[in-house]
């Protein structure tokens, strides 16, 4: 395996380079958007217990912020409630799109690097279709060995770049559409602690002018 890399010329370095870069992304990507990592189970109903309770000291909202994305976007809520439902809706919003950027952290590095995977793959086989050419012209057709050799090298190249960019892409489209299924579960657990906050917080009525109250009086 060791000749066949060092066949593929110094085109095979980027190469190794960029499989080397995909698969730690890919480990840390798999261990950080777990599903229990992410949306702890009963989580929603517990912080919804805890809204019914009073439990809403700034320790515990902290505590609930750091445990989980999901965790910090409830934890949000709970830390304007009282507010009218619109400006607790938009604090919402804003910390989901912090969550969202951060579950989907190094995932435009992996989209990149099975672009270029095949751009670096077919760089190679141009270089090795040059060199074998150059080759030819320098003693003729006599030796195949060193047009063999130059063959040899572009498709070691155009095999590599495709190895390391089809896998790629397939796993970055998985944690693109797993980031999305866990953002449509968070918004309707946190749609779910919106609710429980409205009903349980609601608008204060508006009071009456002394004006008005002395004409109610008077009839």
């Amino acid at each position: 395996m060791l000749d066949i890399l060092m066949a593929g010329g110094w085109a095979m370095l980027p190469i190794l380079i960029c499989s080397a870069i995909a698969l730690a992304i890919v480990l840390e990507r798999c261990w950080t958007l777990r599903r229990s990592a992410v949306l702890p189970k009963g989580l929603g109903e517990e912080v919804s217990n805890w809204a019914r309770a009073g439990q809403l000291d700034p320790a515990h909202l902290q505590t609930l912020a750091d445990g989980s994305p999901l965790g910090e976007l409830l934890a949000s809520a709970l830390a304007v409630r009282g507010r009218p439902r619109e400006q607790i809706k938009e604090r919402i919003e804003d910390t989901g799109r912090h969550v969202v950027h951060r579950m989907e952290r190094y995932l435009n590095t992996l989209g990149t690097i099975a672009l270029i995977g095949p751009l670096l793959g077919l760089l190679g086989t141009v270089v090795g279709l040059i060199r074998m050419f150059m080759e030819v012209m320098r003693g003729g057709v006599g030796d195949p060995m060193k047009m063999a050799g130059g063959i040899g090298e572009a498709l070691i190249c155009t095999a590599s770049g495709l190895v390391v960019a089809i896998p790629a892409y397939v796993l970055h489209r998985y944690f693109r559409s797993k980031v999305s299924g866990y953002v449509v579960d968070m918004e309707k657990q946190a749609t779910a602690l919106l609710d429980e906050l409205t009903v349980a917080s609601p608008a204060p009525r508006a009071r009456r002018s002394p004006a008005a109250s002395a004409e109610s009086h008077a009839s």
